[in-house]
């Protein structure tokens, strides 16, 4: 089963019709109180029933939202990679290499994200998912629709000459792995998680792609 479409907050919330606040401000309960008990109690020490209740929402309407607890829990950084998907697909085709295209779009994502909490959910997604094993299950899982989507964007938009496929998705793990690694950064680090850092890590991270390419592994002397 697919993940729900992502709501991640855009500039123009006010001006959307009541219901679809409504709507939002219900997908914002539910990420939030669900990292909170979570966090407090442990992910399987807590049923759906329970979040549902404390929320004061169906089971029905959790379930036009997302598909199970490990998507609700994952949702700050699910929202991110949808945020990236669009920023994709309204990129200028400049020329840029497809790796910094990649990188560039990753980062405008980032600074898309709610300026009021998504860094504090982020943290607290990241944590738990670290002693989560079926978070982690269901990352991975939503990791790979999300570089096919991304890869069909690509395929729509761009020339890529030659062998250019294979290279978009070496390109495109290459970011995933760039990202991850400046995410684990991010979270370590004891302060300063905001959005423009992680954005720095990330760029700085994928700085260090060309030397991991180029580095030799020579023998110990």
């Amino acid at each position: 089963m697919t993940s729900k479409p992502s709501a991640a907050a855009p500039p123009t919330v006010a001006r959307l019709p009541l219901r679809e606040r409504k709507k939002l401000r219900t997908r914002q309960a539910l990420i939030d109180t669900a990292l909170k008990l979570f966090g407090e109690r442990g992910f399987d020490a807590v049923t759906l029933n329970e979040l549902c209740d404390v929320v004061e929402v169906s089971k029905r309407t959790f379930f036009r939202t997302f598909d199970s607890k490990e998507d609700v829990a994952l949702a700050p950084t699910q929202d991110l990679w949808t945020a990236f998907l669009d920023v994709l697909e309204d990129c200028p085709a400049d020329g840029r290499t497809l790796i910094a295209l990649f990188e560039d779009s990753l980062a405008g994502a980032i600074d898309r994200m709610d300026a009021d909490g998504w860094t504090e959910r982020a943290l607290a997604s990241r944590r738990l998912a670290a002693h989560t094993p079926s978070m982690e299950a269901h990352g991975l899982a939503f990791c790979d629709r999300t570089t096919h989507a991304a890869l069909a964007v690509v395929e729509r938009r761009f020339d890529l000459p030659g062998t250019g496929e294979v290279h978009a998705r070496l390109a495109l793990d290459m970011l995933v792995a760039a990202f991850h690694r400046a995410l684990a950064a991010w979270v370590a680090q004891p302060a300063g998680h905001t959005r423009a850092d992680l954005a720095h890590r990330l760029h700085a991270t994928c700085a260090e792609l060309p030397g991991a390419l180029t580095l030799k592994a020579e023998g110990r002397a």
